[in-house]
């Protein structure tokens, strides 16, 4: 999950993003309403958190325009005004959500993971695929009934496979959506995070390498009879150099 944090606060701001790297969610922040703006004309986001009283374009304005866009990025709204009126006027905006400053990260956390879950209202919350098991709330994985311990940068890789049953990600979608925007396009962190990823999930590799394109989960894995052959290259898809499994 990809999360755009729009908060003038740069304390908080940070505090959340640090917050939401812990829960495995890339964040960006935005300081004001215009770099909001353009970090949206850019980026794709799972989500939007944004503080009405902000800079440049209010919170109000940037709302206004993600609905306009007609891109179905929910927004979850910030506030230090707690009257029903002007949570109402969030709601008419087209907030999805609303919490009142202070807040507990904890909430904040629980509150983006329903939305998101209402968002792919047609995805379950756990997801079982080729023998893998994957709990994006508990934050859990198991393989066959094994329990596969693995570092928060992993376990978001293997979300976004996951989530595609079966297609091809690119290392670049992979960056953008295990990531966030400090991330250098031309790192080796993908192919590194991937390879570290498939030795943590065990034998017979269950990440395939498509030469050039991405990864993808090999959704053929319960029916072979020899999985060995074909999905342990490392060969990384036109994804960059250097780096390594950072966040």
């Amino acid at each position: 999950m990809r999360v755009l944090i729009v908060e003038d606060e740069p304390y908080l701001a940070e505090a959340v993003r640090d917050g939401l790297r812990l829960e495995a969610i890339a964040a960006d922040i935005a300081g004001d309403g215009d770099s909001a703006l353009a970090l949206l004309s850019v980026n794709s986001y799972d989500l939007a958190v944004l503080d009405r009283d902000i800079p440049g374009p209010s919170g109000d304005e940037v709302a206004r325009r993600i609905v306009a866009s007609g891109s179905g990025i929910p927004i979850l709204m910030l506030t230090a005004a707690d009257r029903i009126d002007d949570k109402a006027s969030g709601f008419e905006l087209g907030a999805d959500d609303y919490l009142t400053k202070p807040f507990e990260l904890r909430e904040l956390v629980l509150r983006l993971r329903a939305l998101d879950r209402r968002r792919a209202y047609a995805r379950p919350p756990v997801r079982e695929i080729a023998g893998l098991r994957l709990d994006p709330f508990r934050r859990e994985v198991f393989r066959h009934g094994r329990y596969v311990a693995l570092t928060r940068k992993q376990f978001a890789v293997l979300e976004v496979l996951v989530v595609a049953e079966g297609g091809v990600v690119s290392a670049e979608e992979l960056l953008e959506r295990a990531w966030d925007e400090n991330a250098d396009p031309l790192t080796n962190a993908v192919r590194i995070t991937v390879s570290a990823l498939r030795k943590r999930l065990g034998e017979p590799w269950i990440i395939a390498t498509v030469a050039g394109v991405g990864y993808r989960i090999d959704t053929r894995i319960d029916t072979r009879t020899d999985t060995r052959t074909d999905t342990r290259t490392d060969t990384p898809p036109e994804a960059g150099h250097g780096g390594g499994d950072r966040g």
